[in-house]
């Protein structure tokens, strides 16, 4: 049986004050009671009519006439109110005693008011208008959405009588204005893109509400969607003319020009998006202040009173220049700690590694700093000059101090400043800002004499120091009062007892030569861990130089273990000892970084003192032996029965176990920068073909939106890696991973080339897995190329080669790819024949992941067999894995789906908020093809709920993607649009 065309609702569940204890009620949906969550009987329809009439009321008396209109209206029964007395003593003998209660000749019910929905969700729009007024648009906009979360469909549904009829439309309006205001909010805190969809939605349902229709219009603009949005005005002026001779209102005009005029300030939200269901966000990312901070009085106050100014005056920015090690951090910090107090909204931190050679982009610095202030990830910009747009408009109105550590220019920085009054920012460099208009300069020298002194006191001991006072001097004195170096030295002089300052001295007498170079810019820095190294323990030494050789952001404790050949407790003690030197950072509770300076030198000191040399060379094999086999149980414990672990190059040190998937999955994601950055720098001969399969065991990256461009560079280096190597079968399997990121993206043409070259490399070196995976894909791009008879040849030698590897999930995976060109063919039975076969395969191997993958090909079939509701299911299901598994692409490819089969049942309203929250999760994925594909399907749905001026932009877009791709589908699309151009 098809299923009707209303709204789908999720199944009904008891709300959230039925949870509780004692006696709670429901009217936000069917009139039901609980008690102590356990449901009561509802009772006959009149019954509940009569406890609704009362639970309405709020406590107050309604006499036993009010309740006899309530139920039966103008014609009531000839018992009216024997039957009214008979409902009544049922109720009581439900209820807990003294809850109904009788005076003046009618009846009401006493209960504390948050027992009854209503009253609930009443207080929660009471404290959100309060919020609102005070200026607390985020908390508001969460107490509204709390306030709907209580609706559980209709009001006071199937309760017959007129009062009920008219309560029903009171509430059903009340919870519109509720749903206007949230929207209203999520525009104003940049959650437009999400918008969208439930708005096309709220606009098909109620066609002649002219806020909703603005709100869209709103919503769409901000999307960067500009013609849908005057297409949006267009569609309701027509809409109103034809069904009430009025024009629109002056708001809806008003934006409408705005619009048209590009006006800035239209596309400016108040503040950021934050995450649903969450508080505000109060960022407070400052590093710790170093206890025994010494000195720098001059400064602090200086700084101090700028910070503190900065609520009455223009954005205040101060910049610390100096040489490495001189404090300028350890300055910044102490500061911005101080003056907490001024900035009460938060503070922001972030490193720009502006030293080293790869330093922070401002784009993704601006990526973490919205998601910090609660910007949900779908709506952050992909440009910089959009994210830096949406950064400025989250701080507007906001007293945020931003700490912009190690900058490398001015050009780095700028669109990381905030840019409005009340906010401020702190940045150190190396290089001295000159060309950063208004910026405060402060050029950092080294300490003076006493301060260096007092800070060696301080750590070293009062004792030791006034027992050796000159010998103390002499020490500060040779590390050239540098801070940095003078912390070393200290803290190594306090671990070792035994020694007194003057032994400490004379080492640095030993080494002059070298730190007279102090003066000499960088060469300060290294002499000063020239120090601190020279006083390490072997061990110590050896994780420093060790540990330095990993390109990644930072390291996990385990990941240092395999590099150092460690376990992990005894690991553990020798990175915590570097960091007690200050020349390991602690990043988070097991994950450790090297300042980008003290990498440079840890990788100096590998190349003179790691003797033999082949030693530096075991550690990255080890680290890469690491990641492999970690990376292959995830894979494995992600897809039960695949057997690439068998295809595998062999490791020598173990990786991590992992029991739950979950855990396994967040492991992979929380690695993926320093993985990818270890499979870049595996490009040797004995290293380069585990980095390969290292890729092909971390393919979900290729598919997650924060990964993709990484594992497609990576992939890149390594093709041409190996093929300078002359190695034939890493060449092979690199080029077939290229061909899946393609895939991936969109670029179906280079796909298939990498595909092909993959194909021929794997044949003549027998890799068989390899062959199959490249058959796969090149029958997956034959089909997105219409070259259906090549895609069956492909798919068809897929499923053979699997199936010699006796590779079971291979082998489904190729069927269900064969399904999509039997489906595209016109056999349609064929197509769920071996979509089904492929599923329930992976079903039986327990494959979750890939099973939604089935589930995806099944959906398909069976929505083209006409099997709508069994089509629905199957997408459905597949959905909620693919969320689960961060799988974004294939997320927002179920989406588009589930919108094809509600368009083909008839409910072009749900169809319409589907595709819009494809194109939400896709945007920056899959590339153009699929997009143009989801815009038709949202051109059509769109033009079935009557907004035809939007559904033309949308298949005038689609049309310009497939003219550029030279796509067939164009001509489809043509045939849409040419009734519109001929209207």
């Amino acid at each position: 049986m098809e299923r009707d065309s209303g709204p789908r609702v999720p199944e009904q569940r008891a709300p959230r004050q039925s949870r509780g204890a004692g006696l709670c009620f429901s009217v936000l949906g069917p009139v039901r009671a609980w008690r102590d969550g356990e449901p009561l009987p509802p009772g006959s329809p009149q019954q509940r009519a009569l406890l609704a009439a009362l639970l309405m009321r709020d406590g107050r008396t309604a006499t036993s006439g009010e309740l006899i209109d309530a139920i039966w209206g103008e014609e009531p029964p000839s018992q009216a109110l024997a039957a009214l007395r008979t409902y009544a003593s049922r109720l009581r003998k439900i209820l807990d005693p003294g809850v109904l209660v009788s005076e003046s000749g009618g009846y009401a019910i006493r209960v504390r008011a948050e027992a009854v929905d209503l009253n609930q969700a009443q207080q929660l729009a009471a404290r959100a208008e309060k919020a609102t007024a005070a200026g607390a648009r985020t908390e508001a906009r969460e107490l509204i959405a709390e306030a709907l979360e209580l609706w559980d469909g209709e009001p006071l549904a199937n309760v017959p009588g007129p009062y009920a009829e008219t309560q029903r439309a009171r509430l059903e309006e009340w919870k519109l204005q509720l749903i206007e205001s949230r929207l209203d909010m999520d525009l104003e805190v940049g959650a437009h893109a999400e918008a969208v969809s439930e708005l096309t939605a709220l606009t098909a349902a109620h066609p002649l509400r002219e806020r909703l229709r603005e709100l869209l219009m709103l919503a769409l603009y901000r999307s960067g969607r500009q013609a849908e949005a005057l297409a949006v005005y267009a569609d309701t002026h027509r809409l109103l003319a034809d069904e009430l001779g009025v024009d629109p209102r002056p708001e809806l005009s008003l934006l409408q020009q705005r619009i048209l005029q590009a006006d800035a300030e239209l596309a400016r939200p108040a503040e950021p998006a934050a995450p649903a269901a969450s508080t505000a966000l109060r960022p407070a990312q400052l590093p710790a202040t170093v206890p025994d901070f010494t000195g720098r009085a001059a400064f602090v106050r200086e700084l101090g009173d700028r910070l503190a100014a900065a609520e009455t005056s223009v954005m205040a920015v101060s910049a610390l220049a100096g040489i490495g090690g001189v404090g300028k951090t350890t300055l910044a910090v102490h500061v911005a700690h101080a003056a907490r107090p001024h900035f009460p909204d938060g503070q922001l931190y972030v490193d720009l590694q502006g030293a080293g050679s790869r330093a922070a982009e401002p784009e993704t610095v601006l990526g973490a700093f919205l998601r910090a202030l609660g910007t949900n990830d779908s709506a952050i910009p992909d440009s910089l000059d959009e994210r830096a747009a949406l950064y400025r408009s989250a701080l507007d109105g906001r007293r945020v101090l931003v700490l912009l550590d190690n900058a490398r220019d001015a050009a780095q920085i700028r669109p990381l400043l905030p840019g409005t009054a009340g906010s401020a920012a702190l940045v150190t460099s190396r290089a001295r800002m000159v060309d950063l208009a208004g910026a405060h300069l402060i050029d950092l020298d080294v300490m003076s004499p006493e301060e260096a002194l007092q800070l060696f006191t301080r750590i070293v001991g009062e004792e030791r120091v006034t027992s050796e006072r000159q010998a103390s001097l002499d020490v500060v004195a040779a590390c050239g009062f540098l801070p940095l170096a003078i912390r070393i030295a200290a803290s190594r002089l306090a671990a070792r007892r035994t020694w007194t300052v003057s032994v400490l001295a004379a080492k640095l007498a030993d080494e002059r030569r070298r730190l007279d170079e102090l003066q000499a810019g960088d060469l300060a820095v290294k002499a000063t861990f020239e120090l601190g190294y020279g006083q390490l323990e072997p061990q110590q030494a050896r994780a420093f130089r060790l540990l330095g050789l990993a390109d990644g952001p930072d390291i996990s404790l385990a990941a240092a273990a395999a590099m150092l050949d460690l376990e992990l407790h005894r690991a553990e003690d020798v990175l915590e000892s570097l960091v007690d030197t200050s020349l390991l950072e602690s990043a988070a509770p097991g994950r450790y970084r090297f300042h980008d300076l003290v990498r440079l030198y840890a990788r100096s000191c590998a190349e003179r003192d790691e003797q033999p040399q082949v030693e530096t060379e075991l550690a990255l094999s080890r680290l890469l032996d690491f990641y492999l086999a970690t990376a292959a149980r995830v894979y494995a414990i992600e897809r039960p029965g695949d057997r690439l672990a068998d295809h595998l190059e062999p490791t020598t040190y173990d990786g991590l176990v992992f029991t739950d998937p979950h855990d396994a999955r967040d492991w992979l994601y929380a690695e993926a920068m320093s993985l990818l950055a270890c499979v870049r720098q595996s490009t040797g001969p004995g290293t380069v073909r585990r980095a390969v399969d290292l890729l092909w065991s971390a393919l979900d990256l290729a598919e997650s939106g924060a990964n993709s461009k990484e594992y497609a560079s990576a992939a890149g280096l390594l093709r041409d890696a190996a093929r300078a190597e002359q190695d034939p079968r890493a060449e092979g399997r690199a080029a077939i991973a290229l061909a899946y990121v393609h895939h991936v993206a969109g670029r179906f043409d280079q796909g298939s080339r990498e595909a092909a070259e993959g194909d021929r490399l794997a044949g003549d070196t027998q890799d068989a897995l390899s062959r199959c995976w490249a058959a796969n894909l090149r029958g997956i791009m034959a089909f997105y190329q219409n070259h259906f008879e090549e895609g069956i040849e492909q798919l068809s030698r897929a499923v053979a080669g699997f199936r010699a590897c006796e590779d079971a999930a291979g082998e489904a995976s190729a069927l269900c790819n064969l399904s999509r060109l039997h489906l595209v063919t016109g056999d349609v039975a064929t197509a769920v024949d071996l979509s089904r076969q492929g599923t329930e395969m992976y079903d039986r191997m327990g494959h979750a992941l890939k099973g939604a993958n089935g589930r995806y090909a099944l959906g398909l079939a069976l929505t083209q067999s006409g099997r709508l509701d069994d089509a629905f299911d199957q997408l459905q299901g597949a959905l909620e894995v693919f969320r689960d598994s961060r799988q974004r692409l294939w997320e927002g490819m179920a989406l588009f789906r589930i919108a094809e089969v509600d368009l083909a049942a008839g409910r072009p309203a749900q169809a319409a908020a589907g595709a819009e929250m494809a194109l939400t999760v896709l945007r920056g994925i899959g590339g153009d093809w699929r997009r143009g594909n989801v815009l038709t399907v949202l051109g059509r749905a769109l033009s079935g709920i009557g907004q035809s001026g939007r559904a033309r932009v949308c298949w005038q877009e689609a049309l310009t993607i497939y003219e550029g791709l030279e796509s067939p589908e164009a001509d489809q699309v043509r045939k849409l649009l040419a009734p519109l151009a001929a209207a």
